[in-house]
């Protein structure tokens, strides 16, 4: 009797680059997975099967499969097999999965929770530096502004400087688990060019003025101001230069690309 292929099975390439294989079977599993390729409750197809089907060694693919239980998206279970998990378990801020998730975001659905997420935490942490904010703080955020100011006819230096603002305050905030969150958000949010997105032509000087608000609320100790700046400028940036085919409330714009915010 011939054996019939398991749906899982014919998603799986029939074979991979010699180098890097277990973090190209890994790339290639994650992507199934996040995209809804191999669903929730899935197994996936017998060791055998499935290291000749990569091109690897069964040593490589148990690897493969440990480092996909580590992150959440699987569960291997004696006398079951290897399990594909709800969404809930998967860990969204390990790099390879945040990045599978973005880079298959074709709704901007992800990047709409990422800008939500983003914005609760940024608004905390300015807030806490508004509360406690000393002058070496308050001049490390200046100087950051101004640099921004100083670049701002540069694109990729502009986008840097802005980067390097929200950094400088998340860090001044002194929240390390918020900091570390929003950091690794932020981080693989700018190298999507859909999270870049487009922006009007006015979108550098809107920028500045959001940033100049965001540090004279803090600079007057304004806990509420200095919230509401953050919050108001990461959900507005994003929706001027989220991209038109999928805008919310009939948002769009159109121009170069600009900022990361």
């Amino acid at each position: 009797m011939v054996l019939q292929p398991s749906p899982a099975s014919q998603l799986i390439p029939p074979r991979l680059p010699a180098e890097r294989l277990g973090v190209a079977v890994v790339a290639e599993l994650v992507e199934l997975i996040v995209t809804g390729q191999l669903e929730e409750g899935a197994l996936l197809p017998p060791e055998g099967p499935l290291s000749e089907r990569f091109g690897v060694s069964r040593t490589v693919l148990r690897e493969s499969v440990k480092r996909l239980e580590e992150k959440g998206l699987v569960i291997v279970s004696q006398g079951r097999g290897t399990q594909v998990l709800a969404p809930g378990y998967w860990n969204m801020l390990d790099p390879v999965v945040l990045s599978a998730l973005i880079d298959n975001d074709q709704s901007l659905g992800v990047l709409d929770q990422l800008t939500v997420v983003r914005a609760s935490l940024e608004s905390a942490m300015a807030g806490s530096v508004a509360a406690r904010r000393s002058p070496e703080e308050l001049r490390r955020l200046e100087n950051a502004l101004t640099a921004m100011r100083q670049s701002e006819s540069e694109t990729d230096s502009f986008r840097q400087a802005d980067v390097m603002f929200h950094f400088a305050l998340m860090e001044i905030s002194m929240n390390r688990l918020a900091e570390n969150i929003a950091k690794h958000l932020y981080k693989r949010a700018v190298e999507s060019s859909r999270y870049q997105g487009i922006n009007p032509p006015d979108a550098v000087s809107r920028t500045l003025q959001e940033h100049a608000d965001i540090v004279d609320a803090i600079t007057r100790g304004d806990v509420a101001g200095a919230e509401k700046a953050m919050h108001d400028h990461i959900h507005i940036s994003w929706e001027r230069r989220r991209l038109p085919d999928h805008a919310p409330r009939g948002r769009g714009g159109s121009g170069a690309a600009q900022p990361s915010e």
